[in-house]
């Protein structure tokens, strides 16, 4: 039980952290406040603020939802003019796919770490547990300051190589007068792995406070 909890444990309390991270920018709470941060860029087509909160959290719900791709096909402008097109309809439902299967991985891995935390009170391994759990928050730590520093460098190909893995080809890439783009620019995008990097570090810093072994002064 000891190697399990040595090797298994700091692996998978990274990508807890991260995808519970992601949960929460999942909301619509998120993309409010991202609206309202100063110099977030106007529409240059000229979609109001109103009209971005009303459609935006349209695709989270899309993605979170158990409906087909129909629900997004069927939204339309005022003036009764699709909403999204075909390129966009088939984008979104692989992002779709991979967002339901985040999820899927996110609740298998915190039952995983749930049941070696029993299994570890059990057997009388709870120090093992805790120092593993400190353990995978420093190697939180270590990564996602990697990925802020990649960030920093060079956001672009940060972006590009991130959709190059989960996406085929170039399905992603869109007009900037496309829906997608005009609801979720560029901006929106960079500030959402920066909120990422944050509470992804804030998390792996604050575990490894929380079990990290107390000094007895009495």
């Amino acid at each position: 039980m000891k190697p399990l909890i040595r090797y298994i444990v700091p692996v998978l309390v990274p990508v807890a952290i991260l995808l519970t991270a992601t949960r929460l920018l999942l909301t619509p709470l998120f993309v409010n406040i991202e609206y309202h941060t100063p110099g977030f860029p106007d529409d240059p087509y000229g979609m109001t603020q109103a009209e971005r909160l009303r459609y935006a959290p349209l695709a989270l719900d899309y993605l979170l939802n158990d409906a087909d791709i129909n629900f997004l096909g069927d939204q339309t402008f005022d003036d009764g003019m699709p909403l999204y097109n075909e390129r966009e309809l088939h984008h979104m439902h692989d992002v779709k796919v991979l967002t339901q299967q985040a999820i899927k991985v996110w609740l298998g891995v915190l039952l995983a770490l749930a049941a070696i935390g029993i299994a570890a009170w059990r057997l009388g391994a709870v120090a093992e547990f805790r120092a593993a759990l400190g353990q995978g928050g420093a190697f939180t730590v270590v990564l996602i300051l990697a990925l802020l520093v990649l960030i920093a460098l060079s956001f672009d190909w940060l972006f590009t190589e991130f959709h190059g893995i989960f996406f085929e080809g170039d399905t992603w890439l869109f007009l900037y007068s496309d829906t997608l783009i005009r609801l979720f620019p560029m901006r929106f995008w960079r500030d959402v792995f920066l909120a990422l990097g944050g509470f992804v570090l804030l998390g792996g810093l604050g575990l490894w406070w929380w079990v990290r072994p107390r000094v007895n002064t009495d």
